[in-house]
């Protein structure tokens, strides 16, 4: 009986770490789309990952914005060119999936620029949303 215990517990820990190593694939994916439209100047491209809602949130310097629209839109006025814009990279400081359809990720972004090359950290929240993960929280500064 313990035998079947024992294989029954290890069977649940490695499917479980299985569909961690998925997720934190599939959400290592996103971000490199994101950073391939980004440094490509297709901030659309960029937010495509983003949950399309009124109930998006995005924190930053100015405080909370809501809304994917406005985000958006505070993404063109804040990088209106490539100039702008520079080359984006991530530094993937951890990836938690907090329950099947939660999962956060801790980082830093860089953006190389001509004249200066700004850095910070962000905390990004991700759902799964009718079968793709979106996100739907990113307080970056």
């Amino acid at each position: 009986m313990r035998y079947l215990l024992l294989c029954g517990l290890l069977a649940a820990t490695l499917s479980a770490t299985a569909q961690s190593d998925k997720t934190g694939t599939a959400i290592r994916a996103v971000l490199d789309r994101q950073a391939d439209a980004w440094n490509r100047g297709d901030l659309e491209a960029f937010m495509a990952d983003y949950w399309q809602s009124p109930e998006l949130q995005f924190i930053g310097s100015r405080g909370l914005t809501t809304g994917y629209r406005q985000t958006l839109e505070n993404y063109r006025k804040s990088y209106p060119d490539r100039a702008a814009m520079g080359r984006l990279s991530f530094d993937i400081l951890d990836v938690t999936q907090r329950s099947r359809k939660v999962v956060t990720v801790v980082g830093k972004w860089h953006l190389q620029r001509a004249q200066d090359a700004p850095q910070g950290h962000f905390l990004l929240v991700f759902q799964r949303i009718k079968g793709a993960w979106k996100i739907v929280a990113d307080h970056s500064s």
